[in-house]
């Protein structure tokens, strides 16, 4: 059993790592598309809006996919569908042609969240759950860590089309790995095994259930603001890194990866206190986010030309950001949808956040053009603000929880 668990924890790692493979390239690839001549600023801000906009959907309907169909098909042939999509992307040389394909690409690259958390709830349990996947969850900071700069020596030294092609095998060979290796989990020790018919109305009634939850409502509600400060950071730093600071290619992308390296360590720590009842997933996620909201400010008023200061910064917001991401969109999400709808639950509080992604998109390309970069790091301030703000309601549930028992 111990070594069908770690067998699981460890290719849902892998796989949703590999997913960065197919979404990281293009931020990467945006300052050379845009010297090609193929996209300009506010086209290359549709692309991901068109993307994210794909991505969020895709979560609600994957969500209940999940669910049904289960991890291993879900994740499996997901990541061969933005593989190829990924693929047909760097052969394509005409805007209407980028822009839908990374749009399905974002429908594919949604399979990847509700699928793996769907597999880690059903082998992880509520009291290892925090810190199996506080270490789990650095899949999502080591993915773009490593990403991010491999795309940035391809764009370097073949072009931008080399992103998009060539680590496109390693996504497959993942995913055949995927459909070869996750088996569903064990039956819990005390509960009975149930028929087709049972397990189908027990999913229901709980995916109901997700729907009415108001804790799930306000992490929604909170990973809106948070989804928006990542993917407002994963998506322009490269790009802000050239234009603003005037970094070649390569150096930028590395530069722009302390933002993932800090956010390995922060969601490690976080995971591993939230399983002590004396702290809670709750408070630590709104804890780290009135942090986070120093952590902008300071970076609004040092960032510069010093690059040591500069990854120290993106690394400290990386830590304070990505720490409360992983919490409500993870274990704090799963426990709330149980075993029978996980996927769902966490597709769910995916889904809303992946609306403020979405706006991203839209809103940077527009801020810069009116106000410049330097209005940035400002706007995340306020972000990180609302973000723990809105999880008042889930504090006092929490709260209320702990009095009573």
């Amino acid at each position: 059993m111990s070594t069908k668990r770690g067998q699981v924890w460890g290719v849902t790692w892998l796989a949703y790592a590999s997913y960065y493979f197919g979404r990281k390239s293009f931020s990467a690839a945006k300052r050379a598309i845009e010297a090609d001549g193929l996209l300009d600023l506010r086209q290359l801000g549709y692309v991901d809006s068109g993307y994210l906009a794909a991505y969020s959907l895709g979560q609600f309907v994957n969500g209940v996919l999940g669910d049904r169909v289960g991890a291993r098909r879900l994740v499996g042939f997901g990541l061969m569908a933005s593989a190829t999509l990924c693929l047909a992307f760097g052969l394509s040389s005409t805007a209407l042609m980028l822009m839908v394909l990374f749009t399905l690409n974002g429908v594919a690259q949604a399979s990847g969240w509700p699928g793996v958390t769907r597999a880690m709830t059903e082998w992880t349990t509520p009291e290892n759950r925090g810190r199996v996947m506080g270490f789990w969850s650095t899949c999502y900071q080591a993915g773009p860590l490593i990403a991010g700069p491999v795309a940035g020596l391809l764009i370097h030294s073949g072009g931008w089309r080399a992103a998009f092609q060539l680590p496109m095998a390693f996504m497959i060979g993942v995913a055949l790995l995927v459909l070869w290796l996750v088996e569903p989990g064990p039956t819990p020790v005390g509960e009975t095994p149930r028929t087709s018919d049972d397990e189908l109305a027990e999913r229901r009634r709980a995916q109901r259930a997700v729907l009415k939850n108001r804790v799930l409502w306000s992490y929604g509600a909170s990973y809106f603001f948070i989804k928006f400060m990542r993917y407002a950071l994963q998506l322009w730093l490269p790009y802000y890194l050239q234009k603003q600071l005037a970094y070649p290619v390569d150096r930028a992308n590395y530069v722009a990866s302390a933002f993932e390296a800090g956010g390995l360590l922060g969601v490690v720590v976080i995971g591993t206190l939230s399983d002590r009842p004396k702290l809670g997933r709750v408070p630590l996620s709104a804890a780290a986010l009135l942090g986070l909201g120093l952590a902008l400010f300071a970076c609004a008023k040092l960032v510069g030309g010093n690059v040591a200061l500069n990854i120290a910064l993106l690394a400290s917001i990386g830590a304070l950001l990505f720490a409360p991401d992983s919490i409500l969109c993870g274990a704090a999400a799963q426990d709330a949808g149980g075993r029978s709808a996980a996927s769902m639950a966490t597709g769910f509080v995916n889904g809303v956040g992946s609306l403020g992604a979405f706006a991203v998109g839209l809103a940077v390309p527009r801020l810069v053009e009116l106000y410049g970069w330097n209005v940035l790091f400002p706007c995340l301030v306020g972000m990180a603000l609302l973000a723990a703000l809105c999880l008042l309601p889930a504090l006092r549930a929490d709260t209320d929880a702990r009095v009573a028992t």
